[in-house]
């Protein structure tokens, strides 16, 4: 995995810093998925209206930072509608991190691996210590080590393919994974917003 250098960090820490103050933005649409201001503000969310240079590309699109106890390592692009091109976009050469790393920090028996970060930001504002892979597709084997020493790890997998295949992936590496699957062609944001965090507690049984 390519180390930031410093100016890299430096961009990436001034980009959060400028997209976050045009939250406000993204506010309706972050509701329409039943993401709260507070949560979105947790989790320095931002909207991009004036791009930093080579974002260009990213304007008018939510933006989601990588934090880490060290600073912002990345930050990926969503678009808010799904009219034309492809709904997330990386940085050219970025690396894959998984997302929500702090969560690894918290004193917790139960870890609950979600399929994207709007999956990930839900389960956390229900109240699960909860961190994601940004695409089913996205496990690195080195992962496991990261993952290692939970007592429970719960997959949060999409009622599709993708999160058949990244159950299995998964379940090879490490022996304390329970998955979780979601209804045919839902995600955990989909059962949130039809069930509440009351149909996402009772799949784990809590």
């Amino acid at each position: 995995m390519a180390r930031l250098s410093k100016s890299q960090r430096e961009l990436l820490a001034k980009a959060t810093e400028n997209y976050e103050e045009s939250l406000s933005e993204a506010l309706p649409y972050l509701a329409s998925r039943g993401i709260t201001e507070a949560t979105a503000r947790t989790f320095r969310l931002g909207f991009v209206v004036n791009p930093e240079t080579g974002h260009e590309l990213y304007q008018g699109k939510l933006a989601i930072p990588y934090l880490t106890p060290s600073g912002v390592v990345d930050i990926r692009f969503r678009s808010l509608n799904s009219d034309s091109g492809p709904k997330y976009l990386s940085r050219p050469g970025a690396s894959t991190h998984i997302y929500n790393i702090t969560a690894l920090n918290q004193d917790s028996g139960m870890l609950v691996v979600c399929e994207g970060e709007i999956d990930t930001i839900i389960a956390t504002q229900v109240g699960f210590t909860a961190v994601g892979l940004p695409g089913a597709n996205n496990w690195k084997p080195f992962y496991s080590r990261v993952l290692d020493g939970w007592d429970k790890i719960m997959l949060f997998c999409d009622g599709d393919s993708a999160g058949r295949e990244m159950a299995k992936n998964i379940s090879r590496e490490l022996d304390n994974v329970f998955p979780v699957f979601m209804p045919d062609n839902q995600d955990v944001n989909d059962v949130f917003l039809a069930e509440g965090a009351e149909g996402l507690r009772k799949r784990v049984g809590v």
